[in-house]
């Protein structure tokens, strides 16, 4: 069996866990001569109104704002070489959308993102991405055994 990974996406929501898991996104990148994709997906806030018939949304200035800093992070986070995206929307549907329409070979995640309400409603994204995703996962655990060396 010949193994190939030309593109590895790298979701991240800027935590800690996230940060963790960057360093196998870009050393496997680096080892495979691939490219790093890295995406944030601004999660897209819809809350019913009192009436039952509404929506709300976030103003449009309030999620340009969001986008705009996530797009800043983004820059600082991934580096010159990385292919950079941010979008909004939901997150598992986002990152699979991009995964399929950029033909990803491997994603990169870590095991915890930000955590809370959103958690216990929405459930893990990375969770969801090993069950759903069409290409391999690599989920990574920001403790336990490490097979990337401290300094790379």
């Amino acid at each position: 069996m010949i193994v190939s990974v030309r593109r590895i996406l790298f979701p991240t929501d800027f935590s800690e866990p996230a940060r963790h898991a960057q360093k196998y996104a870009t050393t496997l990148a680096e080892k495979f001569g691939a490219e790093l994709h890295v995406i944030h997906v601004v999660p897209e806030v819809i809350m019913p109104a009192t009436d039952t018939i509404s929506v709300w949304t976030l103003p449009e200035g309030s999620m340009k704002a969001q986008v705009d800093s996530a797009e800043q992070q983004l820059i600082a986070v991934a580096g010159a070489d990385a292919i950079r995206c941010v979008t909004v929307g939901f997150p598992v549907e986002e990152i699979m959308k991009y995964a399929k329409e950029h033909d990803i070979d491997l994603l990169v995640v870590g095991t915890h993102g930000h955590t809370g309400l959103s958690h216990l409603l929405l459930g893990s994204v990375a969770e969801k991405l090993v069950r759903l995703a069409s290409c391999p996962v690599l989920t990574v655990h920001p403790t336990g055994h490490q097979f990337v060396v401290a300094g790379s």
